[in-house]
């Protein structure tokens, strides 16, 4: 049964690769582009690819209940299911008017943004998802009660969303931290028994994956906020429904990091670095206001050329994003 499940990993696999580069040509034909920060000569490159992405993740979690619906006359799990693509979709939704907007523009207003991202908390408050027994650490079990659906999933929908989408604008690195992050907890969610909840986040990494053949160093596309909203709440929906909260949290500790950085700068500063003639990247404050800042600074004093690129400091990210999530396992599965 599994074995045909993964049909939809199939299907998410070939829709995004065969739809990603007519969706690059058309952005650019009428005119959905954004400029290359971190290079020189900025380039315009096409925008908002992750709409591909969720669509391809929508089609194969559609697969899936088409499967377990008409090969083995129904299965569990298929209000979950819905309830997952309803919330994608809503986030989806945000991002794509946030990317219309404009981020040069300033998008959407913070407050206006943190209120939408919270109706993608309702369908998962509505089914009652998840367990409201929690482990927190010094206190044991505790359950929640109703506090749990009404208070802490949209904490969580809320706060994965918009932490997710600070540590971004790098050829490669929404795309790839993603893929880290979502490919954890889907082994998580198969050690832990949630065999379907693997299975639909699969369908999203191997989205990912493709997407990231068009979007790595130099970038084709760009994945703009109908992406990393939705990618951020998939994760925090993901903890909820396979009851791994305490692991998903754990492993999100560079996002943390990321929002003290930012927080630092009032949410003003920009995660960019400063473009050079021979390609690489310095810092463009004296401080540092994002964890890529960090990686450029980390980068300078450790390399003889004393140079940072572009795809130095995403893999450095993820170098970091691996450590943490390997600790994560030692501490919370093994």
């Amino acid at each position: 049964m599994i074995n045909l499940a993964f049909l939809s990993v199939i299907v998410s696999l070939f829709s995004v690769f065969l739809v990603m580069p007519f969706w690059i040509r058309k952005t650019k034909r009428i005119g959905l582009t954004w400029k290359d920060m971190n290079k020189l000569d900025g380039k315009d490159i096409a925008g908002s690819g992750g709409l591909i992405v969720v669509m391809g993740f929508i089609l194969g979690s559609l697969v899936y209940i088409a499967v377990q619906t008409f090969l083995f006359q129904g299965g569990n799990h298929f209000l979950e299911v819905f309830t997952i693509t309803t919330s994608i979709l809503i986030l989806a939704g945000i991002g794509i008017i946030d990317d219309l907007f404009g981020w040069h523009h300033g998008g959407l207003r913070k407050k206006v943004r943190l209120i939408l991202v919270f109706f993608a908390a309702i369908p998962l408050m509505v089914i009652n998802a998840g367990s409201s027994e929690i482990f927190i650490p010094f206190l044991g079990s505790v359950n929640l009660g109703i506090i749990y659906p009404l208070i802490f999933i949209p904490i969580g929908i809320v706060g994965a969303t918009t932490t997710f989408n600070f540590l971004a604008g790098y050829n490669g690195l929404e795309a790839g931290q993603g893929i880290l992050i979502i490919s954890s907890l889907a082994l998580v969610a198969f050690l832990t028994g949630s065999e379907w909840l693997s299975i639909i986040a699969t369908s999203m990494v191997i989205s990912l994956f493709v997407f990231l053949v068009f979007n790595k160093y130099p970038a084709k596309v760009f994945p703009g906020d109908v992406l990393t909203y939705p990618i951020g709440g998939f994760i925090a929906i993901m903890a909820i429904l396979g009851n791994f909260e305490l692991f998903a949290t754990f492993i999100f500790i560079p996002y943390v990091l990321e929002t003290g950085l930012k927080l630092r700068g009032r949410l003003r500063k920009q995660s960019f670095g400063d473009p050079q003639p021979d390609g690489s990247l310095r810092n463009k404050y004296e401080k540092y206001y994002g964890l890529e800042h960090v990686a450029i600074g980390i980068l300078e004093r450790i390399k003889k050329s004393k140079k940072a690129y572009e795809w130095e400091v995403v893999l450095l990210i993820h170098l970091f994003q691996i450590i943490i999530i390997a600790v994560g396992f030692w501490l919370f599965i093994i």
